[in-house]
């Protein structure tokens, strides 16, 4: 299972660049080693979290939106 840090630095690389051909190609690109059975776990996390697809070619694609309206939004809420 991948730690919390793990994570973050795999969504944020995917993030960064928005588009892999592969998930050999990100694994490469990430700033610290990864296992790559971790990598996986973390990738199927991230599309059921619809934050990423994974398309049928092997390419891996960030989909999720993040609009400045929303984000003002949740910083202007009232937390419970």
């Amino acid at each position: 299972m991948p730690r919390l840090d793990t994570l973050e630095m795999i969504e944020g690389a995917i993030r960064k660049e928005q588009y892999f051909e592969s998930k050999t190609l990100l694994w490469k690109a990430l700033p610290r080693g990864v296992q790559y059975g971790t990598l996986g776990v973390a990738l199927a996390y991230l599309e059921r979290s619809n934050k990423i697809t994974q398309n049928k070619d092997g390419s891996i694609s960030w989909i999720f939106i993040e609009s400045e309206r929303a984000r003002k939004s949740l910083e202007d809420s009232t937390e419970l």
